[in-house]
């Protein structure tokens, strides 16, 4: 069965080998690689194609990237609960993940049907490729097992934690902006609507924070909280504030739990 899945045209063009070689990680049964990148938009152009989707593969690797990630801030830090699981949240969310799948290189390995494939550089995308990640750790969790899947997690997703700390990304945009503003000029910045189009089901944002009366930036969306969230990672970028001060607190091996 391996065999005739990589020697499949499509597949054969994709390359599957040398994603191997990146990841450092030789699959057993090369059909769990294969299926972490398969769209559910391309089965409904491609009824024969002999794989699933990703879907079930996504619903185990979330599970799995949790664990993992909750089981090494439990033994590496002794920062409280709510701490921990901001940071956790940090290190496995979308935007996070989706940026790692593009560092792998992830993009040229999809299935897609031709509408979806013309999305690149979208949001749409940038969801489907969070999305991959999460199907290709359970791909490599059925495959391989905990250690090995353990290894992946530490070697792409781990790894952004010093950076997730350093840049407070651990908070939203607009918490991350508001307690920078008020521990450095004691001032909680306002959002004020600058233009409202479009019917209700349909309606666009945007959006100024302002420091006082001084307009700082400005964001767009769909709905004002998703204006006012541009706004705000816009704000922290032009002021280039990383958010609060934070006590980090590594744990010794003789601490308690």
């Amino acid at each position: 069965m391996s065999k005739s899945i990589l020697s499949l045209p499509e597949v054969k063009e994709k390359n599957f080998p040398d994603l191997q070689e990146k990841l450092g990680i030789k699959f057993k049964e090369p059909k769990n690689l294969v299926q972490a990148f398969v769209h559910r938009s391309y089965l409904n152009e491609h009824h024969d194609f002999v794989i699933g989707h990703n879907e079930r593969l996504e619903f185990l690797g979330d599970a799995v990237l949790e664990l993992i990630v909750t089981e090494f801030l439990f033994k590496e830090y002794g920062n409280p609960e709510g701490e921990l699981t901001n940071w956790r949240a940090a290190l496995v969310n979308a935007k996070i993940l989706a940026s790692i799948a593009y560092e792998i290189g992830m993009e040229e390995y999809l299935f897609l049907s031709h509408g979806e494939a013309k999305d690149a550089g979208t949001k749409a995308r940038d969801y489907i490729m969070a999305n991959a990640i999460e199907a290709l750790i359970g791909a490599i969790y059925i495959d391989r097992g905990y250690e090995v899947t353990q290894q992946f997690i530490a070697r792409w997703v781990l790894t952004k934690l010093p950076y997730i700390l350093e840049n407070g990304l651990y908070l939203d945009a607009k918490s991350r902006f508001q307690e920078s503003a008020q521990e450095i000029l004691g001032i909680t910045p306002t959002y004020k609507v600058l233009q409202e189009e479009g019917p209700d089901h349909i309606k666009s944002f945007k959006i100024g924070v302002y420091l006082d009366k001084e307009m700082i930036a400005t964001g767009e969306g769909t709905s004002k909280q998703e204006a006012q969230t541009e706004a705000a990672e816009a704000a922290v970028k032009i002021k280039g504030w990383k958010g609060p001060k934070i006590n980090i607190i590594k744990r010794k091996a003789e601490d308690p739990l």
